[in-house]
């Protein structure tokens, strides 16, 4: 029994099921990803796992360590050591850097908070008394929500397309903080549209229309980044090239 466990999960948004019978198990301490086109429940499935308002009423269960989490709150989530780092970072307005990643950190120190930062690519010198606000971009928030997860030292992270508005200077830290995780024995669900950021989990899931379709190492799921789809019955399955 892996850490996590998605049992017939089935959930529906606005009258029409965005997961159906949805089944993920999670080995403890190994990189996941999450693979598919836009609007399968990838990220749904994530917001599922979090317990995110909208998305904790569903059919089916959600285990972790071989316990329901199906009626707990965020934080009692968070608590047992969830956590979900959003495609879009929130801003907060006056917040400073340096209180954001303090108020969740395992080890509150000062060194902690900076070696954080630094694992990202971010200069505590130049960074922990900056508000987190839109006066930085879209890449520095990502990479300061990282930092704060890698002080949290979570047990379970999720990261949805980890890879979005980071440069490719930066992405190598990117790896190296998933290499962090793993090396601490947390679990890391990916949710990726990218084949580099896919290299770097060691087993993937294919969502089809909000169940999966397909399972494997990442080798196995490149042929669906090189179709962007791989051969099924669907009836909106679209014609790929070479087959019948």
């Amino acid at each position: 029994m892996g850490i996590l466990q998605i049992k017939d999960l089935t959930l529906s948004l606005g009258g029409k099921n965005v997961l159906d019978g949805l089944n993920i198990d999670l080995e403890e301490g190994h990189i996941h990803a999450l693979v598919g086109p836009n609007g399968t429940g990838k990220s749904t499935t994530a917001y599922a796992i979090m317990g995110l308002d909208g998305y904790r009423h569903f059919e089916g269960d959600i285990l972790f360590d071989g316990k329901s989490i199906k009626n707990l709150s965020i934080d009692e989530r968070a608590r047992l050591g969830i956590t979900l780092a959003w495609q879009e970072p929130a801003r907060y307005e006056g917040l400073k850097i340096r209180s954001f990643i303090k108020a969740s950190a395992k080890d509150k120190s000062e060194a902690s908070i900076r070696s954080a930062l630094e694992k990202v690519d971010i200069d505590p010198e130049k960074y922990l008394e900056r508000s987190l606000d839109k006066t930085l971009s879209g890449g520095e928030r990502k990479k300061i929500e990282l930092a704060s997860i890698l002080a949290m030292q979570p047990r379970l992270v999720v990261l949805d397309e980890p890879d979005s508005g980071i440069d490719v200077a930066s992405l190598q830290k990117i790896f190296e903080a998933l290499k962090y995780f793993k090396d601490n024995g947390a679990t890391v669900v990916l949710i990726t549209h990218s084949l580099e950021v896919l290299k770097h989990a060691e087993h993937a899931f294919l969502l089809c229309n909000g169940s999966i379709f397909d399972e494997g190492n990442a080798d196995s799921m490149s042929r669906y980044f090189k179709n962007k789809c791989i051969p099924c019955k669907h009836k909106n399955a679209p014609i790929i090239e070479g087959t019948v």
